[in-house]
């Protein structure tokens, strides 16, 4: 088996076009993958058909070819993946760590800790019968530990979180038949054999239930790098919910220019004035990881 040195991806959710906070980790990983002699790959996590928006993964692709970004292999679908994620869930129902869940969300609000991370599932049903749960409309969740689980960021450093006091035990499948993000993310992840994982900082929280599915399937475990988050003027991340304009496709070369300028690198004026081809060649041999804002 062909050992592979760095396998990066960016993976957009298809709720509307590239924005600039989705340009910054798609030009981050891009980057990083391409500075490393790695291969980088597109993945399209479409599971959440209420939140996505007709066509937007075609403008996001298009998009990404028109800043001259080429992508490795063929572009992934999570939505034509369920099977991969349904055998998941068996294969932990066999070790016995996943049960039944109803309780709505006002119930978990009510009865929950809130912490930095949310709200932190007091294990309401983790206890109950599952023949209980039959004939009931049910999410599943994952038994969780307290034992810290720690990974070293490449940005940040060390990271540490206890999943059981911090978070409480997480959902892997919704109560409508819906597969979480920390599961399908981790098979897909595996199964594409991911070994480096560069994104936004707004996702650093969810790396050590990532890692601790990661424990009990027997996957390596990537190397992660956390972008800083793209914000507005009130603080908030750029998303389709903060209303972030569009990528202007015709100011295709300033985009990506303000892009790397915002991950502290320095591209030379002569850069900014030329073409996008030409900004790729300097930035593939000029990315410096050491100069992100952290």
């Amino acid at each position: 088996m062909t050992t592979i040195k760095y396998r990066g991806r960016f993976a957009p959710s298809p709720t509307g076009p590239l924005h600039f906070g989705s340009l910054v980790a798609a030009v981050g990983s891009y980057l990083d993958a391409r500075f490393n002699g790695g291969e980088w790959r597109v993945r399209i996590e479409d599971l959440d058909g209420q939140r996505e928006v007709p066509g937007a993964a075609v403008g996001i692709l298009k998009t990404l070819e028109q800043l001259g970004m080429e992508w490795d292999g063929e572009v992934v679908y999570q939505s034509a993946r369920t099977h991969l994620y349904h055998d998941a869930i068996n294969t932990l129902q066999s070790m016995g760590v996943v049960y039944s869940c109803t309780c709505s969300r006002k119930e978990i609000a009510d009865s929950s800790i809130v912490s930095s991370q949310g709200l932190i599932y007091p294990g309401t049903c983790s206890a109950k019968d599952q023949r209980h749960f039959l004939s009931k409309v049910h999410a599943l969740r994952i038994r969780t530990h307290n034992d810290p689980i720690e990974f070293r960021d490449r940005l940040k450093g060390i990271c540490s979180q206890r999943l059981l006091s911090e978070t409480g035990d997480f959902v892997l499948r919704r109560a409508d038949g819906m597969f979480a993000y920390q599961l399908a993310v981790v098979v897909d992840d595996a199964q594409q054999q991911i070994t480096h994982v560069v994104r936004g900082a707004d996702l650093i929280a969810s790396t050590p239930r990532q890692i601790y599915l990661q424990q009990l399937f027997g996957f390596l475990t990537p190397h992660y790098l956390h972008l800083p988050v793209a914000v507005n003027a009130m603080g908030e991340k750029l998303s389709k919910q903060t209303h972030a304009a569009p990528i202007d496709i015709s100011n295709g070369l300033q985009q990506l220019v303000a892009a790397v300028q915002f991950l502290g690198q320095k591209p030379p004026v002569e850069i900014t004035e030329g073409t996008i081809s030409c900004f790729w060649e300097w930035a593939f041999k000029n990315w410096q990881q050491h100069l992100i804002p952290h």
